[in-house]
């Protein structure tokens, strides 16, 4: 009668450990799916300066609202990234590289679950954004649309001319700091130069990559800007937008948009980037047409957010 007990015990501990193990891997699958680590880089960085920029010209301290709509965005660009790969799921399983990257192409989550997670992810991202308040969550609804537009059959807007790089642009870097800022102003003001300046930024990195891309995307069939205007045409759109990026950000700094020591902070660290180039590029391969300045250049754009955010708590003081 013990011996049956144990051994009952034992084969309860076992499910227990089991199905303990199960929802680790289902967890680490979701994380995975989110690949959180290719854009809360930036989007960090984009949310705070654009809540900052409201706060500056009245000298107010950020509250919770700040930090709400951080989130809202960070889950709604975790919405892109999952959809993306649940849509282009098939496609990524012929290709060995990409069907280990992609959670749902190699079997580690169901396209049922993949979608599940997908609308509990763009649910929880607008119900934030609503807290946010009521501007926050109209550009933050804008956002969630572009996402699902963007990946999702049939619309595919990144399988389209034109629509490929704009709703790229606006979707994951432009709406990110708007959404910020109208949490506490809905009065533009200069901060339009800023949202241009990330718009551009976003482009010249959808070009860059678009050009990287050519030649599987046209084997792929697909007829987005660089299949249309070739890689050479497309090369130069990304040399001009990143160009435009930084004349907009001089005008910002020469306005006073931004405090004193952060333009400094932020002209520094461009001339660092310049000076100290990395050998990869945002997606970990080798960097071509300038593309060595990207990695660096995130680490000084949320290195400057992060400062002026302990700044405007009073948790660093510079004279």
């Amino acid at each position: 009668m013990l011996v049956a007990i144990k051994d009952q015990s034992i084969t309860v501990s076992g499910m227990s450990q089991t199905a303990q193990r199960a929802s680790s891997s289902k967890l680490a699958a979701i994380v995975r799916l989110s690949r959180w680590r290719e854009h809360v880089p930036f989007t960090i960085p984009l949310t705070l300066v654009g809540g900052l920029l409201a706060m500056e010209p009245i000298g107010a301290p950020v509250d919770w609202r700040l930090f709400v709509v951080l989130a809202a965005n960070v889950l709604a660009m975790c919405f892109a990234f999952m959809l993306n790969d649940v849509e282009d799921a098939p496609d990524d399983a012929l290709d060995t590289a990409k069907r280990a990257h992609n959670a749902i192409s190699g079997g580690l989550l169901s396209r049922r679950e993949g979608l599940r997670i997908c609308a509990a992810t763009c649910a929880l991202s607008l119900l934030l954004f609503a807290l946010a308040g009521g501007w926050a969550l109209a550009l933050g609804g804008i956002t969630l649309a572009l996402c699902y537009l963007y990946s999702a059959h049939p619309f595919r807007f990144k399988a389209r001319p034109l629509t490929d790089f704009l709703s790229h642009a606006l979707m994951l870097s432009g709406l990110l700091v708007a959404a910020g800022y109208a949490t506490y102003s809905s009065d533009p003001g200069g901060v339009w130069l800023v949202v241009a300046a990330a718009i551009l930024f976003s482009a010249y990195g959808q070009f860059y990559n678009q050009v990287e891309d050519y030649d599987v995307d046209k084997s792929a069939g697909l007829r987005n800007t660089v299949v249309l205007l070739g890689k050479n045409t497309t090369a130069w759109l990304g040399h001009l937008s990143f160009a435009g990026a930084l004349v907009c950000i001089v005008i910002t700094i020469s306005q006073g948009l931004f405090p004193g020591w952060l333009g400094v902070i932020i002209c520094v660290g461009a001339l660092a980037c310049v000076v100290f180039p990395w050998e990869l590029d945002m997606r970990g391969n080798r960097a071509r047409f300038g593309a060595n300045v990207q990695r660096p250049g995130l680490l000084v754009a949320n290195l400057a957010a992060l400062m002026w955010l302990a700044s405007n708590l009073g948790l660093l003081t510079i004279a």
